[in-house]
């Protein structure tokens, strides 16, 4: 009888112990079920103010004010005004949304309760409310204090659409924030911050006034402000020449500031792997090449694969350099990197906020100069141009539906639905218009892609013998720079490019 009596023991004691830890009673884990780490701030190990933001001065001229009403909430009161409780931070992953909150509550110099959305999510349903309850409850005790959800839309999404319909656990959990912010007294001094990158897909409730009813939206950083990212983050880098990071900032539009702070780190890691005490030019530039097109690959290419891959980047660097349209080369190689077996770097003379016609066209003109290159020199095609075909099509299709650059559509929004049904959104997509105005797009875009491609031949065929020559060279060197290119496709100097200074590559993926 002595191992039923431990098995039923050992039975009772289990029982025992789940139903404490779910009701709270001795030895039960409630209160750390509940609560999680939103009892007490999370302990900060550095102080962050402005200072340590770059490149989002219109954000954080936004979010001044805030400061102002933690340190001094009674002058606000004096005259009975109040201060947004709820903030939504906007913006694309990496542009800062975490460190302009974290440094707003260094500036004011209060509680800061961080968390994610995702936190509030467990298995049992209720949890995530009562951990909201806990969370709110200790920062009205601590206040003036701020907090901060991070990824606010994994909890925040649509109640009541979407494939499956809701989650129980998501939408009480929801419904508890909804009611806190809406349970501020006048007195109580606690901001509500939070973050995320799909505002279209949280719910109308969340968005109204009274609640998260003042957007700040964090844009991707210029030129300038990527230097004093840049600066910032290098702050501790041993830098052989500081003017690096001019040319780091010119040759980067398009990067985060998340970005930014990665390409130095990689550009240290190969300082320390080549054994050198100052991270240098050199290593700036690999680090740039590993970002955006990956690490070197050693792949054994047959020679006949080498000439059409050479014969490919030649036809896109002789568009480029040929057509006035086009931005400024910077380099071309073979070399295979990631999923890239080579590229055309280009890199444009200033950042560009609106796109025009002659500017689009010249791009479609360049994406097809590869396989119109193959189809010259070569006889026949080949599936490198996958990338390059589904790049122009989906340009060539924007200036028809979205921006109408075409005469027989005219300026009409024709683009299809960018709803995800995953996302919170609705399952079905419907289309606005015909299914004959449909086909005028799709004969549009196929018109735009083929005259391209013919001028993109004509290019080639006007200058074979240079092109000729510079297919030669890239397989002889592998990497050609801009000086390079310029002696193989215009010896003489006869065309006049744009200046093109040796600065850095473009964000956006280069040709290949």
């Amino acid at each position: 009888m002595l191992p039923w009596i431990l098995i039923l023991g050992i039975y009772l004691w289990l029982q025992r112990r789940m139903m404490g830890n779910i009701a709270g009673g001795p030895g039960g884990a409630t209160g750390g079920l509940l609560a999680g780490r939103f009892s007490k701030p999370s302990p900060t190990h550095e102080q962050i103010t402005f200072d340590d933001v770059a490149g989002q001065d219109q954000a954080k001229k936004e979010v001044a004010e805030l400061v102002e009403f933690l340190r001094e909430p009674e002058r606000f009161e004096r005259v009975g005004a109040e201060v947004p409780h709820g903030v939504l931070l906007v913006g694309p992953p990496g542009t800062g949304k975490t460190l302009l909150a974290k440094a707003l509550a260094g500036e004011a110099n209060v509680p800061f309760f961080s968390t994610s959305g995702s936190e509030f999510i467990e298995i049992f349903v209720g949890v995530g409310a009562g951990r909201v309850r806990k969370m709110f409850e200790a920062a009205r005790k601590a206040a003036p204090s701020i907090i901060f959800i991070d990824e606010l839309d994994s909890i925040g999404r649509t109640r009541g659409t979407g494939l499956g319909g809701g989650h129980d656990e998501r939408e009480q959990t929801l419904n508890q924030i909804l009611a806190e912010l809406d349970g501020f007294a006048g007195r109580e001094a606690v901001v509500v911050l939070a973050a995320t990158n799909r505002p279209d897909v949280l719910d109308p409730a969340l968005l109204r006034p009274g609640r998260f009813d003042r957007h700040v939206t964090l844009h991707l950083p210029d030129k300038t402000a990527r230097r004093a990212i840049l600066e910032i983050h290098s702050r501790n880098m041993p830098l052989e020449n500081t003017g690096d990071l001019h040319t780091m900032a010119t040759g980067t539009p398009g990067f985060s500031g998340a970005d930014l702070k990665n390409l130095l780190n990689e550009a240290a890691i190969n300082a320390a792997r080549r054994e050198g005490d100052l991270i240098t030019h050199g290593d700036l530039a690999e680090a740039r090449d590993k970002v955006m097109m990956g690490t070197v690959r050693s792949l054994a290419i047959r020679p006949e694969e080498k000439h059409r891959l050479a014969v490919h980047e030649a036809g896109h660097t002789a568009a480029a350099y040929f057509k006035p349209q086009a931005d400024p080369l910077y380099k071309v190689t073979i070399i295979p990197r990631g999923h890239a077996l080579g590229g055309t770097h280009m890199l444009p003379e200033a950042e560009r906020h609106t796109l025009d016609e002659d500017y689009l066209r010249g791009q479609l003109v360049t994406l097809l100069a590869g396989r119109a290159a193959e189809k010259l020199l070569v006889g026949t095609v080949s599936s490198g141009a996958d990338d390059d075909i589904r790049r122009a099509t989906e340009l060539a299709r924007s200036m028809v539906a979205r921006w109408g650059m075409t005469e027989d559509l005219g300026p009409i929004d024709l683009r299809q639905s960018e709803d995800h049904p995953f996302l919170g959104q609705s399952i079905a997509q419907p289309r606005d218009h015909a299914d004959a105005t449909a086909s005028q797009v799709d004969a549009a875009v196929i018109a735009l892609l083929k005259e391209a491609e013919r001028k993109a031949s004509e290019v080639l065929a006007e200058h074979q013998a240079q092109v000729e020559l510079l297919v030669a060279s890239l397989e002889a060197r592998e990497t050609l720079d801009f000086d390079e290119i310029r002696h193989c496709l215009d010896p003489e100097g006869k065309v006049t490019p744009l200046k093109r200074p040796h600065l850095g590559l473009d964000k956006i993926p280069p040709v290949g």
